[in-house]
């Protein structure tokens, strides 16, 4: 009995490991999406200074080619509200993740517990 429950035991350890391995990447993904949010709010800010006489030029591979003010402070502004959304997006991710690890804990305290009781049971009977 001490055995299956060992078993099952490692094999929620596993499941509870790969999430702890999965909320990592994805607060990775969120801290560079908040990096690049941050860039885009200061070019935001940037773009805002200039008036229509200036000339603003965006970076193609390796060629700087010309762009209409308008053009470039629509983009970013879209690029700003696509941020935004993939933040929310990972926020609900983690929270979601938070709760099945919080799942995970449980059940791996519960198993312990058990997996103990189970093998001092074993060494009474010896």
């Amino acid at each position: 009995m001490a055995e299956a429950i060992h078993k099952k035991l490692q094999s929620e350890l596993e499941k509870y490991q790969q999430m702890q391995k999965d909320v990592s990447k994805s607060m990775s993904s969120r801290q560079k999406l908040e990096a690049q949010l941050t860039e885009n709010n200061i070019v935001k800010e940037e773009l805002a200074l200039l008036d229509s006489q200036n000339t603003v030029y965006k970076l193609i591979g390796p060629v700087l080619v010309k762009q209409d003010l308008d053009e470039a402070k629509a983009t970013v502004s879209k690029r700003l509200e696509y941020i935004n959304g993939e933040i929310q997006r990972y926020e609900s991710l983690l929270k979601e993740m938070e709760r099945k690890s919080e799942q995970h804990r449980e059940v791996l305290s519960s198993l312990q517990q058990e997996y103990q009781r189970a093998q001092g049971q074993a060494v009474g009977k010896v």
